[in-house]
C-alpha cells in the first residue's frame, strides 16, 4: 500500500478532479490524503479521505465556506469579465496569480510540515501556480493540468487566457506582449521565492513547474490542439477524469412529468456568484418549451427559478448531465469534459481564465456553440440550444465520443500512473 497525498487548488473543479482519482486508488488499497483549504474541512473526511489542513492566507474574523476565498475574489473583480480578454490580463489575469502565489509563499512552512509529517510516496497536485515546498522535498510529485491544454504552450496555437481562434493569428502578437507585461515583475519575485526555497527557479513566462516525473492533461483527442512542439514523455492526456462519487439525483415533479427538452444551466460556483447574469439567463428561459435543471450556487437565495425549472445551490453535476439532452456552461475545463464524457452539446457563456479558451475550442470543433456571455439577446440563447438539438449529425458525433471515452476512464488511466510514480519511491 502507497501513500497519496493529493493537494488540488482551493475550488471545487480542481478538487473533485482529484476526487474521482484518488477514489480509485482508494479502492484499490492505497492511504490517500487530501491537503486542502481550511475553508474545505470535513468535505472530502464525508467521502471518506483522510484531511490536512492548511491555509493560504490568514484566517478571517468570521467562518468561511468552502472556496470562500476565490467566491469573494470573483465578486470583487466581476466587472472586468465584461472586458475583452487583452484587457484582462492586467486587470483579472495578473492580479489571479498573484493572489495564487502570495498563497503559496504564505503556506510554504504549513506545506512543508505536512509533507514531512505524511511522508507521501506521491504527491499530486493540481494547481496553476508552483508550490515550492513540493518539488524541494525531493519526494516525487505528479502535476495535473486540469485547465485548458493552451496553458502548456507552443508557438502554433493561440495565447493561453485569450479565446482566440487556432486560425487566425493577427491578435496574437499584442496578447503575447501583454502578457509578458503584466506578469514580468511578479514572474521575477515568485521565481526567486522558488529558488531560495530549494526548488528550480520558473520557466519563462509560467508560474508552474513540469514534474521530472509525470505530469497529466485532461482533454479528448477530438477536441485537442495540434502542437508544434509536442509535449515531454512525462505528459499523458488522460482525455477525461469524471469521478463517480456523485450522490444520485432524479428529476422532481412536476418536471418529470412535463414535456419539452431538459436544459442544464450551470456557470460554476464562482461564475453562478453574478447575481445579474443568472437573473438575465433565467429571464431568458423561462418562457420556453425547455425544461431548465440550474445549478444555483453561492447566491442561490438572490433570484428565483420560473415554473419551468428547478434547481439547488449545489446539484451533482455527474448525475444530472446524463439526464439532460444540452447544457449551457461557462467553460470551466471539468464541466466541458463532463460533457463530452456523457455526449452532451454545450452553449458556452465564458466569464474568466481558459473558459474563453474552452468556449472557443467547443465552436470551432463543432461541439458546442461559443456566445457573448454579457452581450448576447435572449433569442440568440434560445436559437443556439434549439440549433444544437436539431443537428443530428452533431449528435451522432458526441454518442461516438461519449462510448470511446467511458471505453477507457481517465481516472484509471491516471491511477495506474500514478501507481507507478509512488512504486518507484518504494524500492
Amino acid at each position: 500500500m502507497s501513500t497519496v497525498a493529493f493537494f488540488p487548488e482551493g475550488a471545487f473543479g480542481p478538487t473533485n478532479n482529484c476526487v474521482g482519482i484518488g477514489d480509485v486508488l482508494r479502492r484499490r488499497g492505497h492511504r490517500v490524503v487530501f491537503i486542502v483549504e481550511e475553508s474545505f474541512a470535513g468535505s472530502l473526511e464525508e467521502k471518506g479521505f483522510e484531511e490536512r489542513l492548511m491555509r493560504l492566507a490568514p484566517p478571517p474574523a468570521e467562518p468561511e465556506l468552502p472556496g470562500q476565498f476565490w467566491k469573494d475574489f470573483i465578486r470583487d473583480t466581476a466587472p472586468v469579465f465584461r472586458t475583452p480578454t487583452i484587457e484582462q490580463l492586467a486587470g483579472f489575469i495578473a492580479p489571479t496569480f498573484e493572489a495564487l502565489a502570495d498563497g503559496a509563499m504564505y503556506v510554504h512552512e504549513r506545506l512543508t510540515e505536512i509533507v514531512d509529517e505524511l511522508e507521501p510516496d506521491a504527491i499530486v497536485e493540481d494547481n496553476v501556480v508552483a508550490f515550492p515546498a513540493l518539488p524541494a522535498s525531493g519526494r516525487p510529485w505528479v502535476r495535473i493540468m486540469s485547465c485548458n491544454p493552451l496553458e502548456l504552450k507552443d508557438p502554433a496555437l493561440p495565447p493561453p487566457f485569450s479565446g482566440y481562434p487556432t486560425d487566425d493569428r493577427s491578435e496574437w502578437p499584442a496578447y503575447w506582449d501583454e502578457y509578458r507585461r503584466a506578469h514580468a515583475d511578479l514572474h521575477e519575485r515568485f521565481s526567486e521565492f522558488c529558488r531560495e526555497s530549494g526548488a528550480p527557479p520558473l520557466p519563462e513566462l509560467d508560474f508552474i513547474h513540469e514534474s521530472p516525473w509525470l505530469n497529466l492533461s485532461i482533454y479528448p483527442a477530438e477536441v485537442d490542439y495540434a502542437r508544434e512542439q509536442p509535449p515531454a514523455g512525462s505528459w499523458h492526456n488522460l482525455e477525461a477524469s469524471v469521478r463517480s462519487t456523485d450522490a444520485p439525483w432524479e428529476l422532481p415533479e412536476p418536471l418529470a412529468s412535463a414535456d419539452g427538452p431538459l436544459v442544464y444551466l450551470s456557470l460554476g460556483s464562482l461564475g453562478s456568484a453574478d447575481v445579474e447574469l443568472m437573473r438575465k439567463l433565467v429571464a431568458a428561459l423561462a418562457d420556453t418549451r425547455f425544461r431548465v435543471i440550474v445549478s444555483k450556487g453561492p447566491q442561490h437565495d438572490q433570484f428565483e427559478l420560473a415554473d419551468n425549472m428547478t434547481g439547488d445551490e449545489f446539484l451533482p453535476q455527474t448525475s444530472v448531465l446524463p439526464q439532460v439532452d444540452a447544457v449551457i456552461t461557462h467553460g470551466g475545463n471539468n464541466t466541458v469534459t463532463e460533457c463530452l464524457w456523457f455526449g452532451r452539446p454545450m452553449v458556452v457563456l465564458p466569464l474568466f481564465w481558459d473558459q474563453y479558451d474552452n468556449a472557443q475550442r467547443m465552436h470551432e470543433t463543432g461541439f458546442g456553440i461559443r456566445l457573448d456571455t454579457y452581450g448576447h439577446e435572449p433569442e440568440e440563447l434560445i436559437a443556439a440550444i434549439e440549433r444544437l438539438l436539431a443537428d443530428e449529425l452533431l449528435g451522432a458525433r458526441m454518442a461516438k465520443l461519449s462510448e470511446r471515452l467511458q471505453r477507457a476512464p481517465g481516472t484509471v488511466r491516471a491511477a495506474d500512473l500514478i501507481e507507478q510514480v509512488a512504486r518507484a519511491t518504494r524500492r
